[in-house]
Parts: structure tokens; sequence; C-alpha cells
């Protein structure tokens, strides 16, 4: 079986440098809030460009205490888009306020930022588009848009970490970015982490002391806040992933642009990536119809396969009566045709190849 996503292969590529960073986090003890983590702040700041990053306990908490901190509750909505994760939806949910749901372009799966203004009341707070796949949505015409009404813009890129979005990183181009650091994602750790990246020093504060129940001192409260802090042993892992990183980037967009290239010339619907953007690749995502078959056809032949998403967030039984959405054709259309494929920076062409060609066979019903 090929694997899906292959950390073990990366795990060996640094074991030894992981081994001795995990050591160094045992021998000082200092488990919670110790030395990594304002390294990992300091080193991760430095690579986005972003003035402040805040490590906390995983991408979902990024996205709720950075609602926290702009004071967003009930009464407010949030904006994003209808074809996503559902912590995306969960996060404003939690914050007792309500998410609004809009459609995605059908070809990259991103939320289409000429939806946006229209959705747009006197109750709205904030737009989180959700960088998916790998690259970033319309950042540009978001961020315009939402200075002209006076409202905060905070990225879900738990998926699109390391990509560029006309020069700029991701996480690094609006009023707050969020990312994750579960395993599968392009820059992993061994198990939940996340941080939050923003140039505006008061939010950078308030989302400091939020995730640690409101603290700015030890026992002075002074905000309502979450036990959301992110490890220092995971912290000592992503800092040693992060010398890597851009190998691992430029390998993902090395085996994503030669799946593009293979799959078009076997006819082949995939996500497509903009001009003005780079991709990380988190996932590489195909169209298919009858996906069920064809997902049982390429499992068959040892190749797993993998649904981000199977149903729009207005179809999620938790959320379809806490949303308000109109017509979503894209977000239908996308969630019962996206299959995702085995995508990794240690992916051999051998492997590749023999993905592709049992993929043009299960379409083609062979």
């Amino acid at each position: 079986m090929i694997p899906f996503i292959d950390l073990r292969s990366q795990y060996h590529s640094l074991k030894q440098e992981i081994d001795g960073a995990i050591a160094r986090v045992l021998e000082h003890g200092q488990y919670i809030m110790g030395p990594e983590v304002a390294e990992m702040e300091q080193a991760l700041a430095a690579y986005t460009g972003s003035e402040h990053c805040i490590a906390v306990a995983s991408g979902t908490e990024a996205l709720l205490i950075s609602l926290m901190a702009l004071g967003i509750g009930p009464g407010d909505e949030v904006i994003m888009p209808a074809f996503t994760f559902a912590a995306t939806a969960e996060v404003v949910v939690l914050a007792s306020a309500t998410p609004v749901l809009i459609d995605i372009e059908p070809h990259t799966c991103n939320v289409d930022a000429a939806l946006i203004e229209a959705a747009i009341t006197k109750r709205t707070r904030a737009i989180m588009p959700v960088s998916l796949y790998g690259q970033t949505a319309d950042m540009q015409e978001i961020n315009a848009l939402a200075e002209r009404h006076g409202l905060a813009v905070i990225e879900d890129g738990a998926q699109s970490f390391g990509a560029e979005y006309l020069g700029r990183k991701s996480c690094a181009v609006s009023t707050l970015g969020c990312t994750s650091f579960f395993p599968s994602k392009p820059l992993g750790c061994y198990g939940d982490g996340g941080a939050i990246f923003t140039d505006d020093s008061a939010l950078a504060l308030a989302c400091s002391e939020i995730r640690v129940h409101g603290q700015s001192g030890r026992y002075h409260h002074t905000r309502i806040g979450v036990g959301g802090r992110m490890d220092t042993l995971q912290c000592a892992v992503v800092l040693t992933k992060l010398k890597r990183f851009e190998w691992e980037i430029a390998r993902r967009v090395e085996i994503g642009e030669r799946y593009n290239r293979l799959l078009s010339e076997r006819g082949i619907e995939r996500v497509s990536q903009k001009q003005d953007r780079t991709s990380v690749f988190a996932q590489y995502t195909i169209f298919v119809d009858d996906r069920e078959t064809v997902q049982r056809t390429l499992e068959a032949a040892g190749i797993p396969t993998a649904v981000h998403y199977p149903a729009p967030l207005s179809e999620q039984p938790a959320y379809r009566d806490r949303c308000v959405f109109g017509p979503l054709p894209h977000s239908e259309q996308a969630s019962r045709r996206v299959l995702s494929l085995p995508m990794h920076a240690y992916l051999e062409q051998s492997d590749q190849d023999r993905i592709v060609d049992a993929v043009a066979k299960a379409v083609a019903g062979k």
C-alpha cells in the first residue's frame, strides 16, 4: 500500500535532530511554556514576516482565540466558505456568533470573493477565508473589501502554511492568520498544535493572555480565556522540522506540478492553482464522478484516498440550523466529487506514475 502521507520517512530523515530536540526538553523538564515555545514563535514570525506569532494548542484554538481577541460574540456574524472543515464554523458557534456561509470558486474550491459583499450586514464583524488544499484565497480583494466595511479578516491557513500570495506568506496576509501543526499538515508536529500571526500588538497581547486563561500575570485574570497553550515538546518538533521545511515545500511543488501535468494528459479534472500565488499542496485533490466506485477500485490497487470534505457545512447536522446561507451549488458539487490522492514530500516518481495510471483506469471504469 502506498502511504497517503509518509510521516515515517520524514521522521527517519530527521531522526537524530528530532530525538535530540525531544531529549533536551525531557532533560530541562519545562513541558509547559518552556524555552522552545518562545524560540518557535520567534522563528515562525520571522519565517512569515509577521510581527507576532502566538503558539497555541491547535489550529482550532487559534481560530477561537482570534475571535475572542476581536471581541466577537452574541449577535455578530462571520462570513466564511460553506466548503471547509467543521472547525471553521465550530469556533464561531462556540463564540456565540453566527457563521454566514457563501459559495466557493468551482476550480480552486476557495471562497468566491465576489460573493462576500452581498453577504455583509450590519451584524458582520469578520471575514474568515479558508486557504484550502494549500493555496490562499483572493486575499487582496478580501482585505480591500474588509477595509471598506471596517471588518477584520482571519485567514484559516491550516492547510497553507508556507504558501505565498503576491510575495507574502500565508498567515501574514490579513488582520490575523491562523495555522495548524496537526501531524498531517505541511509543517506538522507529533500531536496537536497551532499558531496565530498578526502585526497588531494589541491583538497579539490579547491572544497571548487568552491562551493562558486570560492571565496578564500569574493568577491575575484580566480577560476570559482558555487553556490554549502549545506544549514545549511539540514546539521542539516544529522547530526541528522547520529547518527542512523549504526543501519539503519545493518537493511538494515539484510533485504537485507533475501530478498536474500527468493527470491533465489523462483528461482528469483537478483543483487548479492560480498564477499569482503558490501552493504547498497540503492535499492533492481531483474531481471524479461516482466517487465511491473510484475509491474502491483504487483501494483494491493499493492506493489510499481521502475526501476533503464529503458535505458542505450547510448539510452538517450540527451546523445547518446555526448558520445563515443561500444557494451553494459549487460547494454541494465539490462535496460530491472531490477526491484526494497520496501527497507528501517523499513520494517517489514510480509510485506517482502508478497512482496516475490507476486513477485514469478507475475513472474510465476499467
